[in-house]
């Protein structure tokens, strides 16, 4: 007797390993937006949409060297938000401390692309030059190991995220991502193989 497999979960995007169950309701309020590479977007180990589908202030959009967002270009100029670029710091652009201004909204710009992707994508974005630069300093190496080539050091958007959400005191938030972070991490490998765990 021949056994159907399983629908792809419309939410998850897995089909034998749903994780809707592990996914939280972050309450953070917070301004998150994830400028993605169009390569990104039909990835199955991006983890900026994990951050996507549980903050409730969270947007994704598609980076462009031609058109910038303009939504996003909006929300920079609103003189109610407080916008910061996730990214390192260099001799041309040093580390700007986080100190939030009262009144304001943090607005966290994460450029959701390969490392190599990124640094294009600031180089080719004049736009994103003029904002203040924010760097974390992780206090454990990454646990995504998804990908060939990551660079000792740095974080995934999703990590990203969590350390971010740290930075803002909001440990509960924090620690409900990073559950979700490492189901998602747990169950990848048998999920692209076809099995249950």
């Amino acid at each position: 007797m021949r056994i159907e497999s399983p629908d792809t979960c419309a939410r998850c995007g897995f089909r034998y390993n749903c994780i809707c169950h592990a996914e939280p309701k972050l309450r953070c309020q917070a301004r998150f937006v994830l400028l993605t590479h169009s390569k990104e977007f039909d990835k199955d180990s991006n983890t900026g949409v994990l951050m996507a589908r549980s903050l409730p202030d969270c947007q994704r959009i598609c980076w462009s060297r031609t058109e910038p967002p303009h939504d996003l270009l909006r929300q920079i100029a609103d003189p109610q938000v407080q916008p910061w670029l996730l990214f390192p710091a260099d001799d041309h652009h040093p580390a700007t401390d986080y100190h939030p201004i009262t009144d304001k909204t943090p607005l966290f710009i994460l450029l959701d692309a390969t490392w190599q992707e990124a640094r294009k994508m600031v180089r080719k974005s004049p736009w994103l030059a003029a904002l203040p630069r924010l760097s974390l300093t992780p206090d454990q190496l990454s646990a995504y190991a998804l990908r060939r080539n990551q660079q000792s050091g740095n974080l995934c958007t999703c990590e990203t995220g969590i350390a971010l959400l740290n930075l803002l005191e909001a440990h509960e938030d924090a620690r409900a991502l990073q559950h979700y972070f490492e189901t998602f991490l747990h169950i990848f490998h048998a999920e692209k193989s076809g099995h249950t765990r």
